[in-house]
């Protein structure tokens, strides 16, 4: 079971892991909540030390340049071919073929950017708040939105390619068991604060939702780019939903939106 766990930090991270991968490569989601933990508590980590110096913008963009760096990237190269693919490609086959080219064209070039710019944002006002966990929230759930569309969503290239063998294997199991260990995640990052829990969820879902609706009418399924593009729109979208939660709650007072009680 452990071969999982090795499997998972070799896709996910640049981590130098020791020890055999599995062979049903589909069995390393069930370890995405964890190795989404650990990068989001790296991240988190670093947050909080580079703020120490007193520069917020700065260790803003330590935080997202660490989450490239521990990434290797991948996942914002799969933004940029989806960008470039999805808004390129007129047709299904155009789309697939766009998506698998190894350069960037101005889609692409467009979606990073504008990625880059929205998180260095969000993480910016996080850090300002001292609203750690919450980033570490996001990394959380970014790669728990991985298995939700791996599993939700049917391979979409017929000749198959790196990510059939991730989600070829995937199902209800894999959504089930990923969820229940997210949110123990998340109730051990966030405590008693059911309010933050519900916001940070909500804008993962609404992530997830939107990547896979998009990428089903696209290209009726996923590939590992859509999986890599869902990780960085949800990252995205629960740290501008944590931010503005964050800022409320600094402010004493949450909008009715952001309750969970009375």
């Amino acid at each position: 079971m452990l071969s999982g766990l090795v499997t998972a930090l070799r896709t996910l991270t640049v981590l130098p892991v020791p020890g055999k991968e599995c062979d049903t490569f589909s069995l390393s989601l069930f370890w995405f909540p964890v190795v989404g933990l650990l990068l989001g508590i790296i991240e988190a980590a670093i947050g909080f030390s580079t703020s120490l110096l007193g520069w917020n913008e700065l260790s803003a963009a330590f935080v997202l340049l660490s989450g490239i760096v521990l990434s290797r990237g991948m996942h914002l190269d799969g933004l940029a071919d989806l960008a470039d693919g999805f808004w390129g490609g007129r047709t299904r086959e155009a789309a697939l073929r766009i998506m698998k080219d190894p350069n960037v064209g101005s889609f692409g070039a467009i979606a990073l950017g504008a990625m880059m710019l929205l998180k260095w944002i969000a993480l910016f006002k996080l850090v300002s708040l001292g609203a750690f966990a919450l980033i570490a929230a996001g990394v959380l759930l970014a790669r728990q939105v991985q298995v939700l569309l791996a599993s939700a969503l049917p391979y979409a290239r017929s000749e198959g390619g790196t990510a059939q063998a991730f989600v070829s294997g995937a199902g209800a199991l894999h959504i089930v068991v990923t969820s229940l260990l997210t949110l123990l995640f998340l109730a051990a990052l966030l405590g008693a604060d059911l309010s933050a829990l519900v916001t940070v969820v909500s804008a993962s879902l609404v992530g997830a939702l939107l990547t896979g609706g998009l990428s089903w009418r696209k290209i009726g399924g996923v590939t590992g780019d859509v999986l890599g593009a869902g990780s960085e729109v949800t990252e995205l979208f629960v740290w501008i939903a944590a931010a503005l939660y964050a800022a409320f709650r600094a402010q004493g007072e949450l909008p009715l939106w952001f309750r969970c009680y009375p």
